[in-house]
C-alpha cells in the first residue's frame, strides 16, 4: 500500500494551526492530519488522501459520515432555525426515544458535551442525597470536568482510596470528595461503599472501562450494594450509549443504573448530550418539584438543540433498522479476529481488547481487568501502530478503533490487510 502524501497546502494548514492553537491543534490527537471530508465510512484530508475512518469523530458517528437520512433532517431544520433556548418539537421527540430506549431513563435533561453529562448527574446524585463524596474507578474517563479527572490516568497510583489529579489547575480540595475504587474489585468496591455510605453521594462507573470489560457480577455487585445502601448508581454511557445496544451497555449487560450520562450517538454528528434516569432522581431539576434546597440549577445556551435533535432522532431511527447492530458487531469482530490473528504471526506481544463495535489492541501480556494491569503496556508500540495504519489509508485514535454501521466487507478486507503490514514493518525494526 502507498505511503500517505501530504500536500504544500495541508503542510501550509498545519503551519497555520501552530501559529494559532496551543500545541498546534484542537487537544484531541497527537498527529497531524486536516480532514476536509466525511462519506460512510471513509474521510479524506486536505491533501486528497481517503482513509478508512475507524475514529467516527470520536464515536458519534456511527451509522456512518453523512448518512442521507441524518442530512436530509439536518437540512430540513436548518431551514426553519438552528437554535431557539426554548423547548422545540425535535428535542422533545428524543427524549421520548431516549426513554423509550434505555431502561433507566424516566426523564432527560440535554446538555451539549459529554464533560457536562457526568458533571451533571454527579451533581444529581449529590442535590438528591444531601451527600458529597462519589466512588469512581481508576482508570476511568468521564469527561474533563475537575472530579472526572482524578485518577483517571496516574502515573504514580496512590493507595486506595486516594484520587490524585490527572491535570494542573484542579483545586487540592477537590480530592477530598473523590474515593477511588479498582475496576473489577467487586470486594473492595462494596467495602467502600459500605464504609462511606453515610458521606457517599453516588458511584460511577463506565461499564466498559476503556477496552477492559467488566468481570462477570462486576456491576450486579455494585448495583447490589449501592441499592442497599441508598447510593445512586450512574453508569457512565456517553461512550456506549446506543453502541453496544439499542439499550446501551444497561441492556447490553443486563444491569441497570439509577442515573446514565449519554453522549456521542445521540446527537448523530451534533453537540448534543444527556442526563437520564430515575423520576425521583431526575426530580431534582425541577423547582416545584424539589424545592429551593434541592434543587439543581442547569442552563446551557445550545442544550437541546434542533439541529442535533433531529440529527440524533435520524441516527436512531437507523439504528432500529432490523440487522443494525448484527451488522456493527459482525464487522468489528472480523475485524478483531483478524487483528489478533496478524499479533499472532508476526510474534508481537498483545491482545485485542474491548467489544466489537469498539476495540483496541493493547501491547502487552497476561490477564487485563483494571487500570494497573495495563500498566507498562508497550504505549510507542500503540503509537507507532497508529502510525503505520495513517501511513496505509487507515484513521484511528490513540487508543480505539470505532465500527460503523457504514463499514464495508471491502473496508474490512483492505484494514486487514493494512493491520498486517503495518504489524510486519513493526516486527522487522524489533
Amino acid at each position: 500500500m502507498s505511503k500517505r502524501q501530504v500536500s504544500v497546502d495541508e503542510t501550509a494548514i498545519i503551519e497555520r494551526a501552530r501559529q494559532v492553537l496551543p500545541a498546534g491543534g484542537f487537544g484531541n490527537v497527537t498527529f497531524d492530519v486536516v480532514l476536509s471530508e466525511g462519506r460512510g465510512g471513509h474521510v479524506w484530508d486536505e491533501s486528497g488522501n481517503e482513509y478508512i475512518d475507524f475514529l467516527l469523530g470520536s464515536g458519534p458517528m456511527l451509522v456512518g459520515h453523512c448518512h442521507p437520512d441524518v442530512t436530509q433532517a439536518v437540512q430540513d431544520q436548518v431551514a426553519k432555525g438552528s437554535t431557539f433556548f426554548v423547548n422545540n418539537a425535535h428535542g422533545i421527540d428524543l427524549a421520548e426515544a431516549i426513554v423509550e430506549a434505555v431502561p433507566c431513563a424516566e426523564k432527560v435533561r440535554f446538555v451539549s458535551t459529554g464533560s457536562e453529562a457526568t458533571f451533571y448527574a454527579m451533581r444529581v446524585a449529590r442535590a438528591h442525597t444531601g451527600r458529597d463524596k462519589i466512588i469512581k474507578f481508576e482508570g476511568g474517563f468521564h469527561g474533563m470536568s475537575d472530579y472526572a479527572l482524578m485518577s483517571m490516568a496516574p502515573a504514580r497510583p496512590g493507595n486506595f482510596p486516594q484520587a490524585t489529579p490527572d491535570t494542573a489547575g484542579i483545586p487540592a480540595k477537590v480530592s477530598d470528595e473523590i474515593l477511588i475504587a479498582p475496576f473489577n474489585d467487586a470486594e473492595t468496591a462494596v467495602s467502600l461503599i459500605r464504609e462511606h455510605k453515610d458521606e457517599l453521594a453516588g458511584v460511577i462507573v463506565e461499564p466498559l472501562q476503556r477496552m477492559i470489560p467488566p468481570k462477570a457480577g462486576f456491576l450486579q455487585a455494585l448495583r447490589d450494594a449501592t441499592r442497599e445502601h441508598g447510593v445512586p448508581l450512574i453508569f457512565d454511557e456517553v461512550v456506549t450509549g446506543f453502541r453496544f445496544a439499542y439499550g446501551g451497555a444497561q441492556e447490553f449487560y443486563g444491569v441497570e443504573p439509577d442515573l446514565c450520562a449519554l453522549g456521542k450517538v445521540i446527537g448523530g454528528g451534533y453537540p448534543l448530550a444527556a442526563i437520564a434516569g430515575r423520576d425521583k432522581f431526575m426530580a431534582v431539576f425541577d423547582g416545584a418539584v424539589a424545592g429551593p434546597e434541592r434543587t439543581v440549577k442547569q442552563i446551557g445556551t445550545l442544550s437541546g438543540n434542533p439541529v442535533a435533535a433531529a440529527a440524533g432522532l435520524a441516527t436512531l431511527e437507523v439504528l432500529r433498522q432490523p440487522g443494525a447492530y448484527e451488522t456493527i458487531f459482525a464487522t468489528g469482530r472480523a475485524l478483531m479476529e483478524g487483528l489478533t490473528a496478524s499479533l499472532a504471526k508476526h510474534g508481537i506481544e498483545g491482545q485485542v481488547m474491548g467489544v466489537p463495535p469498539m476495540f483496541d489492541v493493547v501491547f502487552k501480556a497476561g490477564e487485563l481487568t483494571d487500570y494497573r494491569a495495563t500498566m507498562g503496556a508497550d504505549m510507542s508500540m500503540n503509537k507507532r501502530f497508529t502510525a503505520e495504519l495513517l501511513s496505509r489509508g487507515i484513521l484511528k485514535g490513540d487508543n480505539k478503533f470505532y465500527v460503523s454501521l457504514a463499514h464495508t466487507d471491502a473496508d474490512v478486507t483492505q484494514a486487514l490487510a493494512a493491520f498486517d503490514e503495518a504489524l510486519g514493518a513493526i516486527a522487522a525494526d524489533n
